[in-house]
């Protein structure tokens, strides 16, 4: 079985702009796209698919030329990120034209939802001492509109 790889639908927007979107959030490349044959009509000619390279996960961006969907929160994409910066960094470019949310989700300016989270907090909901993992619970249900401050994570696990 080969790897699994996410579609974007992106509904009639430029393809090649949709695609530098994620390439400025994550660098990578465009690994191949493909324009809408001749006898697609009035789209023929236009970018059908563009393949990038993301953070070493393929991902196809899709032009659903005049068939419409609207992206939900029922599929999202987690970020596990190393640090401050990197968080504020993506939820920074998601936010110019997405719609943040609370617990570090955010929806990009096509819709497609992204869980924003600093690595950290995985290690932290992981821990064994009970008391330490419901104090990191509260503080990260309580963000909402705002990126995580992993200062602010810790000082909730750590009790101060």
């Amino acid at each position: 079985m080969g790897p699994i790889t996410p579609t974007l639908w992106i509904n009639g927007e430029d393809m090649d702009a949709a695609a530098q979107y994620y390439l400025d959030a994550f660098g990578g490349e465009v690994v191949h796209s493909l324009d809408y044959p001749p006898e697609a009509g009035e789209h023929a000619g236009t970018r059908m698919v563009v393949v990038l390279s993301l953070a070493g996960q393929q991902f196809s961006l899709l032009n659903g030329a005049d068939t419409h969907f609207t992206p939900n929160e029922s599929v999202s994409f987690e970020l596990s990120l190393d640090d401050q910066a990197e968080v504020d960094r993506l939820w920074e470019h998601f936010a110019k034209e997405g719609r943040p949310g609370p617990c570090g989700w955010i929806a990009d300016r096509y819709g497609f939802s992204w869980q924003v989270v600093p690595r950290v907090l995985h290690e932290m909901l992981s821990d064994p001492d009970p008391e330490k993992v419901s104090r990191v619970t509260a503080c990260f249900i309580a963000v909402d509109g705002r990126a995580f401050d992993i200062a602010e994570l810790q000082a909730a696990y750590d009790g101060r």
